[in-house]
């Protein structure tokens, strides 16, 4: 046997952790391309078979022809179900069987490897009764291909959507409660201006009337002449930057700038409601009511007209565009308030440090249920989803850089966070999979379907703890996430960065800038 080493990859690839990355040159990338057709809807039992390629949106409008709904999925809808199922990728809601897509799995296709005499490959059918079903419904695509999915659906339903701005002073103390009123709410919380943003979001009568449109505006084809033009103008020499860009700010230090801008930015999508409208066209006011197809997930960016890259996802890796960390993980509900407040206290003490958070919509605060996948929630909990400038030279800090750290370790240390498998940097799975109760009998599941490891890579196995080395230490290695700083060349001394404890978790270790006496 050659023990090539084999990932399965989609033609997006969205997940940020080296997930599907080959071991070297000598391995096979699997592209599920065209392992992306709905194969049978079952409208009586309400069940869907898919292939693992098919897209989010190709599910969601699939169901809807057929008179059914997938009750939960994440907000963008150009992830394929084999990866949003690996990564354990959810909406928000804590009510029935919660917001993550693997809980309404039913059963599941996986091509594994085998032996000479099995033909090299084994396919096995995983029905809702296998013991073996809460391992691959959130596996990290290190047990086999998923090749089918059978997803349990509900008839079709609409929802009522009212964004409600009000001051987050008791934050902490609501955050909890409003989880448990409203079936599909979220918050968006802008710390630095002390709002949040409560999306009070209800299931209601079909026969209600309203004919909503989710078109999230920051998941819209925007042009790439000006996603350049933000980016790249931190480039020009200072006499020349007479534009408010993103990389002139940090260039400068202009913390200030960024306030005015998150301002607007802030302002402009809470007067668009956020790309909500009443009838596909136009916002006319709350309550916002519609289809859960048309209202659930978004991403028009994805599907934008072949226009030689005119137009594009803000994100495109093709354009010259948005370039940024994200750092994702859970808190249970019972901590979440204190981490709340320690993110308050820490904004109380450096002012205009977290604008930077709020000129990439805030932090998203989503409600995940305690699920019996091996490697899914252990307890009901909050998901903290946060977006940040990344610089495209890996050796310069960032403004700012030990307030977005300092919260990093606060959540992922101090409250015992678990990371989202598809996202975060590297030092939010130090650790990570002693946190899951279940880990050994996923690791059991892992070497009976895979025995040699096949479907695995390094990451992977660093991150499930069967390798060390998921914190990488070098110098520079605490402003990309690749390490905790231990001492002062992990940060940038020479740039004034350097290595110190927290402001308020004075465990953690960031890289602070200091003013030269």
């Amino acid at each position: 046997m050659a023990k090539r080493k084999i990932k399965v990859a989609t033609r997006y690839s969205h997940s940020i952790p080296k997930l599907v990355c080959l071991d070297g040159d000598n391995g096979l990338l699997i592209s599920t391309r065209y392992l992306n057709h709905i194969l049978n809807i079952n409208r009586s039992a309400m069940l869907m078979i898919v292939e693992s390629g098919a897209t989010l949106k190709e599910v969601i409008e699939e169901a809807a022809e057929a008179g059914l709904a997938l009750p939960h999925s994440p907000y963008w809808w150009g992830l394929t179900i084999g990866g949003l199922l690996a990564t354990g990728a959810h909406g928000s809601s804590l009510w029935g069987k919660g917001s993550a897509m693997h809980e309404y799995v039913v059963g599941l296709r996986i091509v594994t490897g085998a032996s000479p005499g099995e033909g090299y490959a084994m396919v096995l059918s995983l029905d809702a009764d296998h013991p073996d079903l809460d391992a691959a419904k959130v596996s990290l695509g290190v047990l086999g291909v998923v090749s089918q999915v059978i997803l349990q659906l509900e008839p079709m339903f609409k929802r009522s959507i009212t964004n409600f701005v009000t001051a987050d002073s008791d934050l902490g103390e609501k955050a909890v409660e409003f989880g448990l009123q409203h079936e599909f709410g979220d918050m968006t919380w802008y710390p630095e201006q002390r709002k949040v943003v409560y999306r009070i979001d209800d299931r209601v009568s079909v026969e209600a009337e309203g004919n909503g449109v989710n078109d999230f505006i920051g998941f819209r084809p925007t042009l790439t002449l000006a996603l350049r033009a933000t980016r790249l103008a931190g480039e020009l020499p200072f006499t020349h930057k007479n534009l408010r860009t993103e990389e002139s700010q940090e260039a400068i230090g202009n913390a200030m700038s960024k306030c005015v801008d998150a301002r607007v930015m802030t302002t402009t999508l809470m007067a668009s409601a956020y790309g909500l409208t009443n009838n596909g066209l136009l916002f006319t006011g709350y309550p916002i009511i519609g289809y859960q197809n048309r209202l659930q997930s978004s991403g028009t960016c994805i599907d934008s007209l072949d226009d030689s890259l005119i137009t594009s996802c803000p994100w495109d890796p093709r354009v010259e565009g948005e370039f940024f960390y994200q750092t994702s993980f859970s808190i249970t509900l019972s901590k979440a308030k204190d981490f709340i407040q320690d993110v308050q206290k820490l904004r109380d003490l450096m002012h205009n440090s977290l604008c930077g958070l709020e000129l990439y919509n805030g932090i998203l605060i989503r409600y995940v249920k305690a699920s019996s996948a091996y490697l899914g929630k252990e307890e009901d909990s909050l998901d903290f989803d946060i977006t940040y400038y990344q610089s495209d030279d890996p050796m310069k800090p960032r403004l700012y850089e030990d307030v977005i750290e300092e919260i990093e370790q606060i959540g992922i240390f101090k409250y015992g966070g678990l990371p989202h498998w598809g996202k975060n940097r590297n030092i939010a799975f130090e650790g990570a999979i002693q946190k899951y109760p279940k880990a050994k009998d996923f690791l059991r599941v892992r070497d009976k379907y895979d025995p040699h490891g096949l479907f695995s890579n390094e990451w992977t196995n660093q991150a499930l703890g069967l390798r060390r080395g998921v914190s990488i230490y070098k110098e520079g290695c605490a402003l990309e996430g690749l390490c905790v700083c231990s001492e002062d060349t992990h940060c940038a001394p020479d740039k004034g960065y350097f290595c110190r404890p927290g402001k308020v978790y004075s465990e953690a270790r960031v890289c602070t800038h200091l003013i030269s006496q």
